[in-house]
This record gives C-alpha cells, sequence and structure tokens, in this order.
C-alpha cells in the first residue's frame, strides 16, 4: 500500500448523510437565467459548526484496491480531520486548515506536511480549504458568483458551463428542484486529465441539505483513480476534539 493510505485520506474528503426521507425533483426551469440558478443555490444554507460523520469508503487505483472506514470531523471553515481505519486500527490520519494540509501514515512510518498544491495537483484542480469543504458539503466546489456560465438544461439539470480561456473547462449540474449540486466535471484537456464529483442522492435534515453518498473518478492521461463513499452515520454540533500528532520517529515525505 506504501504511500496510498496517507493519501486516500485526502481523496475522501467529499460527502455526508443523514437520516429522513429523500428528496424528489421537480421538472427544471427553463425560463432562469444563470445568475439566478446561481442565487438559488446559495440560498441552500448550511446551519451548523461542527459535523461527525461515520463513513465506507472503497478506493481504486491501478496499482491496489482498498476499502476502508472513515471518520470525518469538521468544525465550519477552520479545520477538517480524517482518520482513515482497517478492522477498526487508525492507519493514517488527514488535517486540513486553510493554511496547510498535513497526513501520516502508520505502515511506513511517514509523515506529510505541506501547502495545496500536492492535493491540487493529485486531484487535478486547484483546490483551498473552502474548495474542500464545499466537496464535504456537497456544495459546488467553485464560487459559483466569481464566474461566467452558459446556462443550458440537461436532463431535467440546470447545467452551468464555464466561460474560460484559462484552459480548464468547468460543468456543474445543478438539480432542478432545489438547485443542488448532482454532478461536476473539472477538465484540463491540454494535460489529459479530467476530475468527475457526483451525488448521486441526497437526505435533508433539520440543519441542512447533504448528499447521502459520493462518486469520484479522477483520470490523468492513462491513469484513472475511483473513490466511492457511502455514510453510516452523522452529527451536528458536538463538541470535537482534533487529535493529530506525528511519532517523533517518523520520516517526513516530499511529493511532487
Amino acid at each position: 500500500m506504501k504511500k496510498y493510505i496517507g493519501l486516500l485520506s485526502f481523496y475522501i474528503l467529499v460527502s455526508c448523510s443523514a437520516k429522513k426521507a429523500a428528496i424528489a425533483e421537480t421538472v427544471a426551469n427553463d425560463k432562469l437565467t444563470s445568475d439566478k440558478i446561481i442565487d438559488n443555490h446559495y440560498k441552500n444554507k448550511l446551519n451548523f459548526n461542527t459535523l461527525y460523520i461515520k463513513s465506507n469508503v472503497s478506493y481504486r487505483d491501478p496499482s491496489q484496491t482498498q476499502n476502508v472506514t472513515a471518520e470525518i470531523k469538521l468544525k465550519k471553515d477552520e479545520i477538517i480531520l480524517v482518520s482513515i481505519r482497517i478492522l477498526g486500527i487508525t492507519v493514517a490520519k488527514a488535517l486540513i486548515t486553510p493554511e496547510k494540509v498535513q497526513y501520516y501514515e502508520k505502515l511506513n512510518s511517514s509523515y506529510f506536511d505541506g501547502n495545496y498544491s500536492t492535493l491540487s495537483n493529485l486531484l487535478g484542480t486547484e483546490l483551498d480549504f473552502q474548495k474542500v469543504q464545499n466537496l464535504l458539503l456537497g456544495e459546488a466546489i467553485d464560487n459559483l458568483r466569481n464566474g461566467k456560465y452558459n446556462f443550458t438544461l440537461e436532463d431535467n439539470k440546470y447545467k452551468l458551463a464555464s466561460v474560460s480561456n484559462s484552459g480548464i473547462s468547468k460543468t456543474f449540474y445543478l438539480s432542478g428542484d432545489n438547485y443542488l449540486v448532482k454532478k461536476e466535471e473539472i477538465s484540463q484537456p491540454g494535460l489529459e486529465r479530467m476530475l468527475q464529483i457526483i451525488y448521486p442522492a441526497r437526505k435533508s435534515a433539520e440543519e441542512c441539505n447533504l448528499p447521502s453518498g459520493i462518486s469520484i473518478e479522477a483520470n490523468q492521461k492513462l491513469e484513472k483513480t475511483t473513490i466511492n463513499i457511502n455514510y453510516n452515520s452523522i452529527s451536528f454540533n458536538e463538541e470535537l476534539s482534533f487529535p493529530y500528532s506525528v511519532p517523533n520517529s517518523y520520516e517526513r515525505v516530499f511529493i511532487n
């Protein structure tokens, strides 16, 4: 498994669920403008201070397949801690803050301490703390108000395709009734990169409307990584601790 358990801690920061009935979709309105669709997306308020999630995760890349459990703790806008476990034993932890990304893994007694460029390279798109948190909460990864988009309807979804000359194409698919993200795609054709994030279903909770699972597919040239996440339980606004301490004997690694 080598470094992959540690890197998996980065990948799984993506989704959450709750315990009420799934939401039915209605017909999307083709009379809206892209600006109005974006405004409606941000009317979905997330009213909480902390999240505590337990999940099952399956991970596959060209060299391995892993099935693990993951515990995710989040203090909104401040800190995210992910603990990866196999057979109930913690094998890796990742700590995400607005300033940096850190992880350690026990198998190789190694740790990483760096900035968001490494995480961005892994997923093939520029990331920061807010974008990682958005992934976890099922929000659009980017601030849609800062971009320009062409709007069309596709399969009863609002499709917002970015208008940009940056070499990066971004497309967001929002549900027809509640304007929440169903799918988002980020591609860099010149580098043969594509990241696809799918939220197959949503469940409602008093605090907020959250995904019940997520599917991620990251393609870089001929290599593909897929992650599927299912959540067993979630709770809001508990008093959480975020313990993270790297043993002195661990060796620091540097990832290009």
